[in-house]
């Protein structure tokens, strides 16, 4: 008889965070990316807006939202697994909805099926005092 295949523990906010800082580059870092919330197949980040990443009129630019979207979506993805499994983005299609301005970002990414080689996603990026979407994207990862 076979041994049953261990659940893997839930990962938590502190090792959530951590991921943020072991397993991306520096300049996704300094993003300044919080975890916000979690859920098994989904996590939220709050994208603070620091004039380092506004355009001008104090708008959040829109690269930093693609940033904090991709990022999103790989801790999703360590959530869904219960550990990091390494990936790569296939796929990533961007609509930006309205400008965001005067307030910060949270960033939703959910795991809408994740297979043995592909893993695919959508992501909100709202507003985080108004809670009204300003970018949606949806993504492909190769699991590698």
């Amino acid at each position: 008889m076979d041994a049953p295949t261990p659940t893997p523990s839930p990962i938590d906010t502190p090792q959530l965070q951590s991921a943020l800082t072991d397993l991306f580059a520096p300049w996704v870092q300094a993003l300044g990316l919080e975890v916000h919330a979690h859920e098994p197949d989904a996590v939220t980040l709050r994208l603070p807006v620091t004039d380092a990443l506004a355009r001008t009129g104090g708008m959040l630019c829109g690269q930093a939202m693609m940033a904090a979207a991709d990022t999103a979506m790989v801790l999703a993805l360590i959530r869904h697994f219960g550990t990091f499994r390494p990936c790569t983005t296939v796929q990533m299609a961007t609509s930006f909805l309205k400008p965001l301005s005067g307030q910060d970002a949270l960033v939703q990414a959910r795991v809408l099926r994740a297979g043995k080689s592909l893993a695919f996603g959508e992501i909100d990026v709202r507003g985080a005092q108004d809670g009204r979407s300003v970018a949606r994207a949806t993504t492909t990862y190769a699991l590698l």
